[in-house]
């Protein structure tokens, strides 16, 4: 699974226009693949500043606007990175969503939205990136967004945490069945992380516990025994190894890079 001398390994990495996305694709080309960025319509203007960020740092990126809920979009998008960088060596399938309310007051709708992002997407990055693969030959990584809730699940955050538990067990199964083409399947669980989406967390379980802004995350904050809040930087460097040849050996495992909060 090593790179050439002369081809770079090629990456796509989904909701990379911001927050721990943005530093995945970020650091994947400091390491010296050329990276493929994913998000939705909505955030274009965000993901084209970092592709323009890789280009400047003497790497190849393209954009791709995809809903990775929909499977016809994200056949498309891994047709068109292996079309724009000539194949996919790397998948990163990091896009998702959190809701924040009492399970009591959770509709179907919310919960079904919910899992089409955050599991089936996951799923339709994992089977459209590992046909790729498989059709390439040569093996590769995948690699998915699970959360420390998917060991240890939060009040208010309980169809998310259903949804990262749901993304361990289908890391699992995706690495049993693909190494035999020498494929790798792993996952990342980040825990509290300076993000638009904690801030989002933060703000409405402060609501629900009649805290101010601020007070929800600084109190689970009080959990990390490393005594501060994770940076999206902190999450990349992990991914960084599991995308590298360093973890040709490990596959199945949904690790979590939380500060100490929860051990496994």
């Amino acid at each position: 699974m090593a790179a050439s001398a002369t081809t770079p390994r090629v990456a796509l990495v989904t909701g990379a226009g911001q927050g721990i996305g943005r530093s995945i694709a970020l650091r994947l080309a400091a390491d010296g693949l050329d990276v493929a960025v994913n998000d939705i319509p909505s955030n274009a203007e965000a993901l084209r500043a970092v592709a323009a960020e890789i280009e400047s740092a003497g790497h190849r990126a393209t954009t791709v606007l995809a809903d990775v809920s929909d499977p016809v979009a994200v056949d498309e998008m891994v047709e068109q990175v292996a079309t724009d960088l000539g194949k996919l060596d790397v998948m990163i399938a990091n896009a998702g969503i959190a809701h924040v309310k009492p399970l009591l007051e959770v509709t179907p709708d919310e919960f079904d939205h919910l899992m089409s992002i955050n599991l089936r997407g996951v799923h339709l990055c994992y089977t459209a990136a590992a046909k790729r693969m498989i059709a390439q030959g040569g093996g590769g990584k995948i690699i998915g967004a699970c959360s420390i809730v998917g060991y240890r699940p939060f009040p208010l955050l309980g169809p998310y945490s259903a949804s990262k538990w749901a993304v361990r067990g289908l890391t699992q199964a995706a690495a049993m069945e693909w190494a035999q083409h020498g494929i790798t399947v792993n996952a990342y669980c980040p825990g509290i992380v300076g993000t638009a989406m904690w801030d989002h967390i933060d703000e409405k379980l402060a609501e629900n516990e009649g805290l101010r802004k601020g007070a929800a995350i600084d109190k689970y904050s009080e959990l990390i025994h490393l005594g501060r809040v994770s940076v999206p930087e902190d999450v990349a460097k992990f991914v960084s190894y599991l995308a590298s040849p360093d973890s040709d050996y490990m596959t199945g495992q949904s690790v979590m890079i939380d500060g100490g909060i929860q051990f496994s």
